[in-house]
């Protein structure tokens, strides 16, 4: 699976481009997410599938408001009403060039979330997670169809995460669920460390 990451802010790009330095499964563009050649977008969306405002307002200018209107019937559905912030959906666009788009809230509702927060991390772990092992609303498996997922900033917008603390924990993520690299902690300390290192550099570590 490929991943493309897209921003049309340079302090993002740059920021994705030193935190995934290297790593040939990730491309970094420069531009709009519906240049780029995918399979799927992500959508960082709220829980109640309303696609009004950010890029959710551009994906309805693209596809049409039936991608809302088949998202919120598929949460109502699936998820008794609320998609949780670390679960994702997906969702046809009717669109040949980006046929999915994959919802995968970074809040409940429009909000800032600021630097505090693991929502970003949460909620790529949700697409990479969904992508390797849920199902497309045409019955196939999604690890066979998704060649190429695009990304947006998760919590970039509206939530206004700093671009460099939304960088790492989507590195981490990728790290964790893509490149296998995920193990449980063995002790409450180690899970506080982990949680903490995704917003900042200087951990409190707790002893249990």
């Amino acid at each position: 699976m490929k991943i493309v990451l897209a921003a049309t802010e340079n302090q993002l790009a740059d920021a994705w481009e030193k935190a995934f330095a290297g790593l040939g499964d990730v491309d970094v563009h420069r531009g709009s997410i519906f240049d780029v050649a995918c399979d799927a977008v992500v959508s960082p969306a709220n829980s109640f599938g309303f696609m009004d405002g950010g890029i959710d307002a551009l994906y309805v200018d693209r596809f049409g408001v039936e991608v809302q209107t088949r998202l919120r019937r598929l949460i109502l559905d699936r998820h008794h009403g609320e998609l949780l912030i670390g679960g994702a959906a997906v969702v046809e666009t009717d669109d040949s060039a980006q046929p999915f788009l994959i919802a995968a809230p970074t809040m409940r509702v429009p909000m800032v979330l600021g630097p505090e927060t693991v929502n970003p991390y949460l909620a790529t772990r949700a697409v990479l997670l969904l992508a390797r092992n849920g199902t497309a609303p045409t019955g196939e498996r999604l690890s066979e169809c998704l060649r190429t997922i695009a990304f947006p900033g998760m919590g970039t917008g509206v939530g206004r995460v700093p671009a460099e603390i939304c960088a790492r924990q989507m590195r981490v993520a990728v790290d964790e669920f893509l490149l296998e690299g995920y193990r449980m902690p063995t002790s409450w300390a180690e899970a506080s460390e982990r949680h903490q290192r995704l917003y900042t550099d200087r951990p409190t570590r707790l002893q249990y």
